[in-house]
Formats: structure tokens, C-alpha cells, sequence
């Protein structure tokens, strides 16, 4: 209509509060379509892969357990791999490990009393969306390697046998060769190795998964468990509902009886006063 760009300045730029308003949404969480969840057996792929590797593959080592405790902790790239990020890591200084209710000392433990915790505990920091000193503790899976508690208890050991200083990222690795990190890039890999091995059976294709795909991972897997959406949200750390809604529609075990159950969930309503009576 003629009317000047209510967005920009005096110098016809946009305005810096809208500039760091519209940055500030960039780094919410993604939308939901472009985060696809991967099945419980890409994870038992990638734990099959490392069972045959020793010790002299720490990076792969390293790589899985991160990829094992995004996972179960629902957690933001940024929180679990050593690269640059607009969040800060875990590191070993924000770990507790405890046997029952004794809380283990990372330093001084023996090998075997840190692979046998029974709950691993993550304190945020710095991290996104974390609150201050909030701590986020889960107890072990069963399962020997995709466990979130011995994920950890290897990480720590590793970590410790190498002299790392306490506000060590967990994701970072230590060889004859030098330091290396567990980045973004390397957890993608080794997932869409999995995916690519698994073939098209999973129903996606293995560049649509990236180190981001284990936090709906972890969210959808609660969510075909019955774990109420709520804690979900909570665990995520999720400030909109915007992912459980995605996850709730492209989790099949939760909606393929969805069809038959409506068929066999008939009602009537409640007569108003407008309609006439017998």
C-alpha cells in the first residue's frame, strides 16, 4: 500500500532486535520433519560392529557409546560430541555413577565397580534447555554394550587411563596417534552405515538420519514403551509439543491399531434441547 517496511531502520536494514529474535528461533529445535527416529536395530547393528573391534579402534569405541547415550538420554548433538556448538558437552566432571545408593569416586574406583553401577547420572551445566545443576539419572538396560550406564562407565574409564583433565568432553578420544573427537560427522557416519547395511526395510533412506536422529530415537522409543508423553517432554527437555506431535504420527507401533479401534469405538451423543423427543 505504499506504507514503509515497519522491519527495517533508519539505515533500510532490518532491525537488530528482530535479527536476534529471528537467529534466537533458528536454534530451537529442528522441525519435526526433518528429524527421522531410527529403529532399535540400527543400534544393535552399530553393537554388533563393535563387539568384533579390540581396543585399538577407541574412536569407533568411543563413537558408539555416544551414540548409545544420545540415545537414552534424548540428547542434543551439541551435549554429547566434541566439536564447536551454541551448547556445551558433558565432560567428565558432570558424571555420577553409583552402585544402589553409593555413589562411586571416579578416580580412585576400580575398573570392574564402574561397569558394575547400577544407574548413571548426567548433571546439566551449560548445556541447552538444561536447567542449572538439573540431573538426569537412568538405571542400566540389560543389555551388556546398548546400555546408557556402562556407556558412560567406559567413557570415564577411558577417559581416567589417559589422565584427562575433569572438564574433559566425554566424546573426546585419546590414541598413540593424538587427541580426536567424536563429532556430528562421525556419529552420522556410523549410522548410516547401519541404515545402508539394514537396507530399505527401515523405510528410510541413510541420508535422512544424521547424529540428530537419536534424540527422536530415544523419544519414540519411550513413546511405543507407554511411557506417558509428558515425562518424555520432560526428559527431551522439549518446550513445545511440536516433536511429541511428530513422534506420536510416524511411530508405527503406535498408530497401526488405530483403524480398527476407531471401527470399534462407536457412540452417541448427548441429546440438546433442539431435538424433539420420542
Amino acid at each position: 500500500m505504499g506504507a514503509d517496511d515497519p522491519r527495517l531502520n533508519s539505515a533500510n536494514k532490518i532491525d537488530f532486535r528482530l535479527q536476534r529474535m529471528v537467529a534466537a528461533w533458528k536454534k530451537e529445535d529442528p522441525p519435526s520433519n526433518r528429524v527421522k527416529p531410527i529403529p532399535i536395530k540400527v543400534l544393535r547393528r552399530i553393537a554388533f560392529i563393535i563387539s568384533t573391534l579390540d581396543e585399538t579402534a577407541a574412536v569407533l569405541h568411543a563413537t558408539a557409546d555416544m551414540i548409545f547415550m544420545a540415545f537414552f538420554y534424548l540428547l542434543r548433538p551439541g551435549e554429547y560430541t566434541d566439536a564447536p556448538s551454541d551448547t556445551v558437552p558433558f565432560t567428565f566432571q558432570d558424571v555420577i555413577l553409583s552402585i544402589g545408593d553409593m555413589r562411586l569416586n571416579l578416580k580412585t574406583a576400580s575398573d570392574a565397580q564402574l561397569l558394575a553401577a547400577s544407574t548413571g547420572s548426567l548433571t546439566f551445566t551449560k548445556q541447552k534447555n538444561g536447567v542449572e545443576n538439573e540431573v538426569i539419572r537412568l538405571g542400566r538396560s540389560g543389555d551388556p554394550i546398548i546400555c546408557p550406564v556402562r556407556s558412560i562407565a567406559r567413557r570415564i574409564i577411558h577417559l581416567r587411563n589417559n589422565n584427562a583433565p575433569l572438564n574433559t568432553p566425554l566424546g573426546r578420544v585419546y590414541t598413540p596417534e593424538g587427541i580426536m573427537r567424536v563429532t556430528p560427522g562421525l556419529i552420522t557416519a556410523q549410522l548410516r552405515n547401519a541404515v545402508k547395511y539394514l537396507g530399505f526395510d527401515l523405510g528410510f533412506l541413510p541420508t535422512e538420519v544424521s547424529a540428530r536422529s537419536l534424540r527422536a530415537a530415544g523419544a519414540t522409543a519411550l513413546l511405543v514403551a507407554k511411557v506417558d508423553p509428558d515425562v518424555i517432554q520432560l526428559l527431551g527437555r522439549w518446550r513445545s509439543d511440536e516433536m511429541m506431535r511428530y513422534l506420536h504420527l510416524s511411530a508405527g507401533p503406535v498408530m497401526k491399531d488405530f483403524a480398527r479401534l476407531m471401527l470399534h469405538a462407536d457412540y452417541t451423543l448427548a441429546p440438546h434441547q433442539l431435538v424433539p423427543s420420542h
